[in-house]
């Protein structure tokens, strides 16, 4: 009789994901430092270490990232990318990347793609079909949960408010995020997620053997060290929502 993962192998586990969640945020205060060093002048940085914190990182770590970033503390060559392309199904992908070393990282998110039968596009190839925007998340458990989510993001500025499955995701404006956002925690409203994204216009149905090979695509993609972010407009089936 087979044995689940040992306790040290699920910390050992967890580490890992905490620790490549903390690379990812720390290329970006890095990278959004270079708009200046002080978040309450620079939307992205203020960002940055919002979700920073909100992961437990510690404040030394977000200075020393900062620093670096500013240029206070030795050069910085990170440089950002954005790739585009297809995945099975013909599903648009958007992978936006921070590396150092750009012959390595579109080796990489190529690979990725054409082992799933996808394929890397041109510049443009699929952006047009996506639109960025804030999106904010909170756990709606209820009707009179949403109606009064609705009313306060409303109130403060965002264009409107979907709900679905428990969760309502609060729509706007990448100019007015940072309004819509603060509206709402100061309601006393803790979102489980808040940024601004590339949403797509339309969503694609896939089902079968292309949506596991898609699934399978996106981790990979999602797993490469140089990859931040990766938008699709896939049809996927949403997450339960945590307790």
């Amino acid at each position: 009789m087979g044995r689940g993962p040992s306790i040290e192998g699920r910390k050992n586990a967890e580490d890992a994901r905490r620790a490549k969640v903390f690379t990812k945020l720390i290329r970006e205060i890095t990278i959004a430092a270079r708009g200046g060093a002080d978040p309450a002048a620079n939307a992205r940085l203020r960002m940055g270490i919002d979700k920073a914190l909100a992961s437990n990182m510690s404040k030394d770590t977000i200075e020393r990232a900062v620093k670096r970033g500013s240029g206070a503390d030795g050069a910085d060559n990170m440089e950002e990318i954005r790739y585009e392309g297809y995945g099975p199904g013909g599903v648009a992908v958007i992978i936006d990347t921070m590396t150092d070393n750009s012959v390595r990282t579109v080796a990489d998110v190529r690979h990725a793609l054409s082992k799933h039968g996808g394929n890397l596009g041109t510049s443009g190839s699929v952006a047009f079909q996506f639109s960025r925007r804030g999106e904010i998340v909170v756990a709606t458990p209820d009707s009179a949960a949403e109606d009064r989510l609705m009313e306060l993001a409303l109130e403060a500025g965002a264009e409107d408010v979907a709900s679905a499955d428990g969760r309502s995701t609060v729509i706007c404006a990448p100019t007015d995020f940072e309004v819509v956002k603060q509206a709402i925690e100061a309601a006393g409203v803790k979102p489980e997620s808040a940024d601004i994204v590339m949403a797509p216009a339309n969503r694609v149905k896939v089902e079968g053997e292309a949506l596991e090979d898609l699934l399978d695509m996106l981790d990979r993609l999602e797993g490469l060290d140089d990859v931040q972010e990766v938008y699709h407009n896939a049809d996927l089936p949403p997450e339960p929502v945590e307790d």
